[in-house]
């Protein structure tokens, strides 16, 4: 059978003109919609990644801050920044990135960042607001998911879905943006056994684990959506997902491409939900507008 391809870079350049329509419409009110991306690594791919941010950010009109703090910065030092961030009234949104330096934990600098201004979702009040379904913005990875499976008409509602990894970047908040569509979830960890004992009956399967070939195809039956949040970097340099993409191409119904699939869409949303943090702040900052 012939396995339907789910690219995002239609959906990621739909994305990326909707915060430009954004950007302009806040420019045209005299604000100016600002991105700080927080580094501390030499990482090559990390500085890549960054600036491909910061290119994106210019095509959309936003500007981007990054804030580079080297390789051996402390926590103390990552802490201060975030704080200092946070109060910066020009800054809008705030991205922790990562890897960061050995010894410097992200989920203890991760609270730190202003609620409103967390736009991919790090800080644990967001992942809490989002649990009781309050407003908060959903990491952009997990959002991404939801896009993508939307954008090809992918219904959700009574739909057995498989979510593989339990991070709190993308398993967890997945799971609940996947609940509030009414999907039936299994969260597939590494205490959980044989994937195919919950994968191959699954209607649609997310794979987010961090391993490079983990899912392959007699794993998925011919009916499933196999949507692939890994990003893993061979020796060569290229890049691959968690799917065994050989394996599970000509058996599974749907598949998102590494790279070309998610990740394409994570960063767009990172832009939109940088000018609607903008939007949000200005209510506050605007006398009668309080919304």
């Amino acid at each position: 059978m012939s396995t339907l391809l789910l690219s995002g870079k239609t959906l990621a350049k739909t994305i990326q003109q909707k915060a430009h329509d954004e950007a302009r419409g806040l420019e045209a009110d005299g604000l100016h919609p600002m991105l700080a991306v927080v580094v501390a690594t030499d990482d090559g791919s990390t500085h890549w990644y960054v600036r491909s941010i910061e290119r994106a950010a210019e095509r959309a009109g936003i500007s981007c801050r990054i804030v580079d703090l080297g390789h051996d910065a402390t926590g103390e030092v990552l802490a201060a920044a975030l704080k200092d961030l946070s109060t910066d009234a020009s800054v809008n949104g705030i991205i922790l990135q990562t890897p960061l330096p050995p010894g410097v934990q992200t989920d203890e600098l991760v609270g730190h960042i202003a609620p409103e201004k967390d736009i991919d979702g790090a800080n644990p009040l967001s992942l809490g607001r989002l649990a009781v379904g309050q407003s908060a913005f959903a990491p952009a990875t997990a959002r991404a998911v939801i896009e993508i499976l939307d954008h090809f008409d992918i219904p959700l509602a009574g739909r057995n879905v498989v979510v593989i990894g339990r991070s709190a970047v993308v398993g967890k908040p997945l799971s609940l943006l996947l609940l509030e569509r009414d999907a039936a979830i299994t969260v597939c960890h590494s205490r959980s056994g044989p994937l195919e004992k919950y994968t191959k009956t699954a209607d649609v399967v997310v794979v987010a684990a961090g391993r490079t070939g983990l899912l392959n195809g007699d794993h998925v039956s011919s009916a499933a959506v196999v949507i692939d949040v890994g990003t893993n970097v061979l020796p060569d340099g290229s890049l691959v997902g968690d799917v065994d993409e050989a394996s599970v191409r000509g058996v599974a119904a749907a598949l998102t491409p590494v790279p070309g699939g998610v990740g394409s869409v994570t960063t767009s949303l990172l832009l939109l939900h940088t000018t609607e943090a903008a939007r949000k702040q200005s209510r506050t900052l605007v006398p009668g507008t309080a919304g």
